[in-house]
């Protein structure tokens, strides 16, 4: 694991008796796969309806955003290997059972340094700039929609942008930063965009995996052709930029 600067906080566990059983909801369906390795969960109401993903690493296996912790998502982890990293790439996709999940697979928890506060109670590994968590993917700072938002980018598969809530579908072709009564900073969320721009090409970023809005995508699970839909976001009209 490389970082410019990770820092490790170390808090310690509850016990078993304190943590929560999981519940079944009954009516939970199975994460879908929406490329090769990857896996897309059920929007979770307890994110306001975020999208998780799943990503199988030979080096260890990346769970992105809190799904529903529910029996049918925990079986299914299990089944896939069990999880090495829990990456949040912002408050939003943080989950109500983060520690009872953190207990269950021994994971390492990964966020932005200026998030970790809202995990107190669990051991995370936070970062400034940029943190690699695998050979193939590394986490990097995209604030503006909040002040730690951050994406993860997996250079293989042809070159995957998991985008949280940082970039979201407007339609099955196009994806754009959009400002909400929420949104932290919106000028930094525009320069957040136009440092994607130059750290990747068209040859690099072929997908994006948005954080929410996936109903959007009609089934389809990804942005294609994502460079060149990130190009097409105009960004003059924004003077501030």
């Amino acid at each position: 694991m490389q970082s410019d600067s990770s820092t490790r906080h170390n808090f310690k566990y509850p016990q078993s008796s304190q943590l929560t059983p999981v519940v079944s909801s009954g009516t939970a369906k199975l994460p879908r796969k929406i490329l090769d390795g990857i896996f897309a969960f059920p929007p979770n109401r307890e994110t306001l309806g975020a999208t998780a993903y799943f990503i199988l690493e030979k080096s260890g296996n990346i769970l992105l955003d809190c799904p529903l912790s529910d029996e049918t998502n925990q079986q299914f982890l299990r089944e896939k290997g069990g999880v090495r990293w829990l990456f949040l790439t912002h408050r939003g996709g943080i989950g109500k059972k983060v520690r009872q999940m953190q207990a269950d697979f021994g994971f390492e928890v990964v966020i932005q340094e200026q998030e970790a506060y809202l995990l107190p109670e669990i051991e995370v590994i936070t970062f400034e700039r940029e943190l690699r968590l695998t050979p193939n993917c590394e986490v990097f700072w995209t604030p503006g929609h909040s002040p730690g938002s951050s994406c993860l980018y997996c250079s293989d598969r042809g070159g995957i942008l998991f985008s949280g809530r940082h970039l979201l579908p407007k339609s099955v072709e196009e994806i754009a930063p959009l400002r909400t009564a929420k949104t932290f900073h919106w000028h930094r969320q525009l320069r957040s965009v136009q440092t994607i721009r130059d750290r990747f090409t068209p040859e690099t970023l072929h997908y994006i995996c948005p954080g929410a809005n996936t109903g959007f995508l009609r089934g389809k699970g990804f942005i294609d052709r994502a460079y060149d839909r990130l190009s097409q976001i105009d960004l003059a009209v924004n003077p501030d930029l």
